[in-house]
């Protein structure tokens, strides 16, 4: 399956696990972060064709890391879709204007949804 790693920057463990299972149990190659410092450097370092983005992260929060990955054509390598459970326009908004492709709400995520979704976004 060409073009299939998946950056995961997501600082909840359960979360993180359980994304990456779903998305390696369906033929990703997945590589995870559990916050913005160790999220950039693993843009920076490790090839990737989709990003899904917690908004809120320690450290470095994710707008601040998705405005820097669509600023830098050298860390621009795919698709990124915000994860959050901040079911805010005005952030959902900020995060289109800053570049992200998509946003899936963490409350209404389910296996299929998150399958479906990296589909769509790596066609």
């Amino acid at each position: 399956m060409p073009n299939n790693r998946v950056l995961i920057i997501e600082d909840e463990h359960d979360l993180r696990a359980l994304y990456s299972e779903i998305l390696t149990n369906s033929g990703y190659t997945v590589d995870q972060a559990p916050d913005g410092e160790i999220g950039l450097e693993k843009t920076k370092n490790t090839p990737w064709n989709l990003m899904l983005l917690d908004i809120m992260l320690p450290g470095k929060d994710g707008l601040r890391l998705l405005k820097e990955v669509k600023d830098n054509p050298a860390l621009k390598k795919g698709p990124v879709i915000i994860i959050t459970n901040l079911n805010s326009e005005h952030i959902i908004q900020e995060a289109f204007n800053l570049g992200a492709d998509g946003y899936l709400i963490k409350s209404e995520i389910t296996p299929d949804k998150i399958i479906d979704e990296v589909k769509e976004f790596l066609k």
